[in-house]
């Protein structure tokens, strides 16, 4: 209900950026009626331990920017767990209000929560509310304001009892306190928060209190006389120590409701959706009809009335520039090129939208947790965790929304991982190169060819996984801890600002890297070396046929040393698509005679394989970086150069 809330409290005034060095999504937004506030959207989490990015970037955004007040959301369905979390923001020792949300399912199925007992118990103001149906809200913003502007800090911070084990860990941490406490404060750390964490043995609030060799071993003294009394180790104690709390808090305040109506039909529901046997084919099913839809009925159909909208819009501008007897060179500019290459990549945005609202609207229902549960155990082989099926299936797709998928992703070696294996799941912009060359050269095996070309993909995708897992990223995925939610109809506020943020997110990138990136392409294109403006007739002539005449050499041993299969394929870096119509510029209807179908089988792998448009490359390098992003496009022509080989070299041994 996190994202719920913030935007009840923000509606659309909020802004998405990233934390600083991170490429975590940050929102900040202004409270509606109280324009001098600025409340920031952290990312959801489930302790304050350093062990994902998200769990590092919302612990140093409360220790380091030390906000006015913290509004943490509980759900009240499931308050034991949650309550973890709100005993070490307690300890961080800033004004708090917990927000517990949910509060009408609770009620309605006969559950009920001692408010003014659980507020005296964890020493701040708790808030029932219900985020979805705005219920509770503008309370809720009251005492957020309040305790901000009074700086009411919470009033408790020590869960330990001296009878616990014997007072064991009682003495342990405040004899942690009172050696560490001169140093936490020269940080500015909260001293309840350092010593917790001291003892759990966390390594970065370790660094920062700089203890010296004697203190470290003192502290370790202290630590293992404790263990040895409770009997536990170090993090099992405190948690022990929280949960033993929060259970003695529970007992006290909260009257579990009776089964709910939703947990039943999420049961009912799970029987199918996750059973054993039926949990991959309904995924596989309902991936289909998600594409389907996305790139054949709706998005598909708005992509072609926008790419007749885009196209009739050049016409008109042609035709007008023409009349006004404008430059050539800026006519062909600002139609071949940047209509034809920014306007290009365009049309993706019907796509991207109907794709996000289709996993939006799956991600709000819960199924999407439930996916990336039942798919982890065969992810784990490759080195990914279930979290990573979704992009790498949107990949299929499209890689641009693919990429931008993996900000879902809690661990950063997972995200880079899966941002650089997503390029080489098969995209839906290659589908017209396969089937021009497939129905060209291979009419009576369209499907088959088609098919084992996305075979091949995936193959490739799993063994260059492997070599990441061994190499770059090397050790195993972050443990997989998810809560599966009762299914819910996905808010309409939710996903309707959702499709907003992607959009704009990708106009932004259309009308910078792209621009750029299409403007350079058409200048190569339409340009010979002594800067004079060719024509399509002469289009041998041009810088980037020249470029292409360079680098035909290195094509030569996987069959296409031809330039103009190369500058087609450089072309393709614009967008896949402008393959096949530069080589009929090129070619003319000579193409299936110049052409062999070993030729054609070596294009296709490599056409499936190699760097993907431009447009894709700007998603990897807004999330990873520019160093990331040209590593990839080197990276995939390798591999797609190594695997053509391998296959043109087994169509040659075979009589191709």
């Amino acid at each position: 209900g996190k994202t719920t809330l913030f935007n009840q409290l923000t509606g659309a005034n909020q802004h998405v950026g990233n934390f600083p060095g991170v490429t975590v999504d940050r929102k900040d937004g202004v409270i509606r009626g109280y324009p001098k506030t600025v409340i920031t959207d952290l990312p959801g989490i489930y302790s304050m331990s350093p062990y994902t990015e998200e769990e590092i970037v919302s612990r140093n955004f409360v220790l380091e920017q030390k906000p006015k007040a913290i509004i943490n959301i509980v759900d009240a369905t499931n308050i034991e767990r949650n309550l973890y979390l709100t005993m070490q923001l307690l300890e961080m020792d800033i004004p708090m209000v917990v927000a517990l949300n949910i509060m009408d399912e609770v009620t309605a199925n006969g559950g009920s929560v001692d408010i003014n007992t659980l507020e005296h118990l964890l020493g701040v103001p708790v808030v029932p509310i219900s985020a979805a149906k705005n219920q509770g809200v503008d309370e809720l913003v009251k005492h957020a304001i309040h305790i901000a502007h009074y700086q009411e800090k919470p009033s408790r911070q020590d869960f330990c009892r001296s009878e616990d084990h014997n007072g064991a860990l009682h003495r342990c941490l405040h004899a942690v306190i009172h050696l560490i406490e001169n140093k936490a404060a020269a940080v500015n750390l909260p001293i309840r928060f350092a010593a917790s964490k001291v003892v759990e043995g966390d390594k970065l609030i370790l660094e920062k209190l700089s203890l010296s060799a004697h203190e470290k071993d003192v502290l370790e003294h202290i630590i293992r006389q404790m263990e040895e009394e409770c009997g536990l180790d170090r993090n099992a104690a405190i948690a022990d120590m929280r949960f033993s709390f929060i259970q003695r808090v529970c007992q006290q305040t909260v009257v579990k409701p009776s089964e709910s109506k939703q947990h039943k039909r999420s049961e009912r529901m799970d029987k199918l959706l996750t059973g054993k046997f039926t949990a991959i084919p309904m995924f596989l099913l309902i991936m289909i009809i998600m594409f389907w839809l996305t790139f054949d009925v709706i998005g598909g159909n708005l992509q072609n009335l926008m790419e007749t909208g885009i196209n009739t819009l050049s016409d008109l501008a042609r035709e007008w520039m023409e009349s006004a007897n404008v430059n050539e060179v800026l006519t062909g500019l600002i139609i071949d090129g940047i209509f034809a290459g920014v306007g290009s990549v365009l049309t993706f945005l019907p796509i991207i939208i109907t794709l996000f609202l289709f996993l939006s609207l799956l991600e709000d229902s819960g199924y999407l947790a439930r996916v990336a549960f039942f798919m982890d155990k065969l992810l784990r082989k490759i080195g990914l965790s279930g979290r990573s099926i979704v992009p790498l299936l949107i990949g299929f797709g499209c890689t641009v929304p693919a990429v931008m998928a993996t900000r879902t992703l809690p661990s950063e070696r997972d995200r880079k991982m899966t941002i650089l294996l997503t390029p080489f799941m098969s995209c839906s912009a290659k589908l017209p190169i396969y089937a021009f060359f497939v129905e060209a050269f291979f009419p009576a095996y369209q499907w088959l060819i088609i098919a084992g070309l996305y075979v091949l993909s995936i193959v490739v995708g799993i063994l260059i996984a492997l070599v990441y897992k061994k190499t770059l990223f090397k050790g195993e995925a972050v443990p997989f801890v998810m809560e599966l939610p009762n299914y819910r109809l996905p808010g309409v506020k939710n996903v309707l600002l959702l499709l907003w943020d992607k959009a704009k997110d990708f106009l932004q990138r259309a009308f910078t890297v792209i621009f750029i990136a299409t403007i350079v392409v058409w200048f190569l294109q339409h340009f010979d070396y002594r800067f004079n403006m060719i024509g399509d007739a002469d289009a041998q002539n041009s810088i980037l046929a020249m470029i292409a005449g360079w680098m035909a050499p290195l094509f030569a041993p996987i069959g296409l040393n031809d330039w103009r299969i190369v500058t087609a394929l450089i072309s393709g870096f614009i967008a896949k698509e402008s393959v096949v119509s530069t080589l009929q510029i090129l070619y003319g209807t000579g193409l299936t005679v110049a052409m062999t179908s070993l030729t054609a089988i070596a294009l296709l792998v490599f056409s499936l394989l190699y760097t993907p448009c431009v447009a894709a490359i700007a998603s990897v390098r807004r999330e990873l970086g520019r160093k990331w992003a040209v590593c990839l496009v080197l990276w995939q022509c390798a591999v797609a150069w190594a695997v053509t080989l391998t296959a043109y070299l087994i169509g040659m041994a075979c009589g191709g």
